[in-house]
């Protein structure tokens, strides 16, 4: 297999994956819960495997996205996918951005430098992520993730290592576990398999990563070759959950301590409980770890949601010819930044002090709209829309059955505890 040149998107998967869900959702599973939800963090990413796998297959075996693939499906799933897409985009945008200036003012203190607008570091954030991707498009995205996904893997490791090596924090003498089937926890188990290793409506931009890969490098891989790269970047995010929820346990559950509502101090409690593990040496390396996984979360993130929207509005609303000539001049990409942007930024503003607030809401959409999403995906890699030799193995069929079930019986169950 030749490495060099098909490595990039599941790079980029795992980069985007390996944010939200990770260090915060996954360190909240491990701080309030202990091991107890290590099932939970199984299962979701055991059960929704089949259906970002088909996104990479159907990339490589049609030459075309999933988000083309939903338009084959017939114009209303692609609408569907649309108003899906339109109507969590500013929500999961506003999370990422909000955790990822936490990390980043607790590493760099951007916001003493002008106190009186506390949405400073955000607006900094978002104008350095969006132009970079103006102004180097993938090949810059794509050179940057390598870089930030080796200092991802490194930092966790030593971190998660060290931490088993000084072992669990001293528990209260009167701690008593709280209760995991209670509403708050179904609630919190809901929100944490949204992301969990991410939102399955995003299996759409490991296609459309795909693709762009193909595309610059000028070499296109076999399916097999596509395949064992995105199992590389999907099965670490999925073992790296679990270092977080470790961590989570060992240095926070049953100790009293509390995280934080706001995102910078929830940032800073995160890296000063590390620290307080691993050593005081370890400060700037544990916060430029995070704040380098947050980073590259967000230029994912942005890059995702830009193409996605890029490719569903040309199918939707342009002719083939205005939708080349939109392709070649990359306004409806650029103008899909600054939108997002924007948007997110003002959710941002109205949840300043509701941190852990906004996230469970991004959380909870992903899960709810991630059935329809996994059904759509599974009729894509039927005979009818792939080669017979694309079609996946009967296992993998099942699995993804399988899959279907768990998300549309999660999402059933938390609408009817909602209600009830």
């Amino acid at each position: 297999m030749n490495w060099k040149k098909v490595l990039g998107p599941g790079l980029l998967f795992a980069s985007m994956a390996i944010g939200v869900s990770h260090l915060v959702q996954s360190t909240r599973a491990g701080a309030n819960y202990g091991f107890a939800l290590v099932w939970i963090v199984i299962a979701a990413n055991v059960f929704k495997y089949p259906f970002f796998e088909y996104a990479s297959r159907y990339a490589n075996a049609t030459g075309e996205s999933l988000i083309d693939g939903y338009r084959r499906l017939g114009r209303g799933a692609l609408w569907i996918y649309f108003l899906v897409t339109l109507g969590s985009m500013f929500f999961v945008m506003g999370a990422i951005g909000f955790v990822t200036t936490g990390f980043m003012d607790n590493l760099l203190g951007l916001s003493a430098l002008w106190p009186s607008f506390k949405l400073f570091p955000t607006l900094l954030l978002f104008v350095v992520c969006c132009s970079i991707l103006l102004v180097g498009k993938f090949s810059a995205l794509d050179r940057l993730i390598k870089l930030i996904g080796m200092v991802l893997l490194v930092s966790t490791v030593i971190a998660f290592v060290l931490t088993l090596i000084n072992g669990p924090a001293e528990r209260l003498p009167n701690f008593v576990a709280p209760k995991i089937f209670d509403e708050a926890g179904l609630l919190f188990i809901i929100a944490l398999m949204g992301w969990m290793p991410t939102a399955v409506d995003m299996s759409s931009w490991s296609s459309l990563w795909t693709i762009e890969k193909i595309k610059t490098s000028g070499y296109h891989p076999a399916l097999k070759e596509t395949l064992q790269e995105f199992n590389a970047g999907y099965w670490v995010t999925g073992l790296l959950s679990l270092c977080f929820v470790t961590m989570g346990a060992y240095l926070i559950y049953g100790t009293g301590i509390e995280m934080p509502a706001g995102s910078a101090a929830f940032s800073n409690k995160v890296v000063s409980l590390y620290t307080s593990s691993i050593g005081d040496w370890s400060y700037y390396i544990i916060s430029a770890s995070a704040f380098s996984i947050m980073f590259g979360t967000s230029i994912a993130v942005f890059d995702g949601y830009a193409r996605a929207l890029e490719r569903t509005a040309e199918l939707l609303f342009l002719s083939e010819e205005e939708a080349v000539a939109a392709l070649d001049s990359n306004k409806m990409y650029n103008a899909s930044l600054i939108i997002i942007a924007i948007g997110a930024f003002i959710l941002i503003a109205l949840f300043l002090a509701h941190f852990k607030t906004l996230i469970d809401i991004a959380t909870t959409i992903s899960f709810l709209i991630a059935p329809i999403v996994a059904l759509a995906n599974m009729r894509l890699v039927t005979k009818r829309y792939v080669p017979e030799s694309a079609v996946p193995p009967a296992w993998m069929r099942w699995l993804s059955y399988a899959g279907f079930v768990f998300l549309l019986g999660f999402a059933l169950f938390f609408v009817v505890v909602k209600l009830g």
